[in-house]
């Protein structure tokens, strides 16, 4: 009986233990969250204040406000929005098509061609931003929308999480469909894209947060203020000889909303793809 009870104190002592870890890590994650929402409510003058206070003064709404007016800011999230919904679709689009080409078509030398095309993710953007600018000014693309997405919307990242994905799925699939008289296309269309939203889903979300917090690519292509992004908006809060860190702070915690929107909304999707079959095949 005592060997019992010693055995559900101990199961409870662990659960304690680890529930006390897990919370002490998300509280580490959660920290620099709090941090800039805090931030974001002080004045200026506080933000410097040693030593540091997490409650302020004046709770102050209105940096927020403050932030939207002190530069353009409505319009660098239309720009952002825009840039990073086409970006998006053509992402998934292009992904979709080289992903099927590579689990799907059989053809000479397709392992090695896969393995050279995602041997390009180990190349860093810095090192291509100069031919990809060349290559942008020679078609008059620099400044525009189209130049900052489509020079990156050709990623082996999703080409290669994608063809995880549809390794997975059952090739008896594309014979049944075959036999009743389905093109590739029709596979693709009808039979594979349907099954794969939760793969789809999580490339989608990370192509739509990796363009929309961007900073390099749109600081090199664009050159106007009407075409800047929210990156580069945020980088406006520098002045030449103060920083306003609380209404960058507010800014950065305004910029953060529409990831957040999109997390809730595709959570199952990314949970799914993530677990069942986002970076698994056969």
């Amino acid at each position: 009986m005592s060997h019992k009870r010693s055995t559900v104190w101990m199961h409870y002592a662990v659960a304690g233990i680890s529930r006390a870890l897990l919370l002490f890590v998300i509280a580490i994650f959660l920290f620099p969250l709090l941090w800039m929402v805090d931030t974001a409510l002080k004045p200026n003058i506080q933000v410097f204040q040693f030593p540091p206070s997490l409650i302020p003064w004046t709770t102050m709404w209105g940096n927020f406000e403050e932030a939207w007016n002190f530069v353009p800011f409505g319009r660098y999230v239309f720009n952002d929005v825009i840039i990073s919904t086409i970006g998006t679709l053509v992402v998934l689009v292009t992904s979709s098509m080289a992903a099927f080409a590579f689990s799907r078509l059989r053809f000479r030398g397709r392992e090695s061609i896969f393995l050279l095309y995602v041997g390009t993710l180990a190349v860093p953007q810095a090192v291509l931003v100069i031919p990809e600018f060349l290559i942008m000014k020679q078609i008059g693309w620099v400044d525009s929308y189209q130049g900052v997405i489509f020079p990156l919307a050709f990623t082996a990242f999703g080409t290669f999480l994608l063809r995880q994905f549809f390794r997975g799925l059952p090739t008896e699939l594309d014979d049944a469909a075959f036999i009743d008289g389905c093109s590739r296309w029709g596979i693709l269309l009808r039979i594979i894209i349907p099954l794969s939203k939760p793969a789809l889903g999580v490339l989608g979300l990370f192509t739509f947060v990796g363009y929309w917090n961007n900073f390099l690519w749109p600081l090199i292509i664009l050159q106007s203020t009407d075409m800047s992004t929210v990156p580069l908006g945020l980088y406006q809060f520098h002045g030449q000889f103060a920083i306003e860190f609380n209404y960058q702070m507010a800014g950065c915690a305004i910029s953060m909303a529409p990831g957040i929107v999109l997390v809730i909304l595709l959570q199952r999707y990314l949970v799914d793809g993530i677990s069942i079959g986002g970076f698994g095949g056969r």
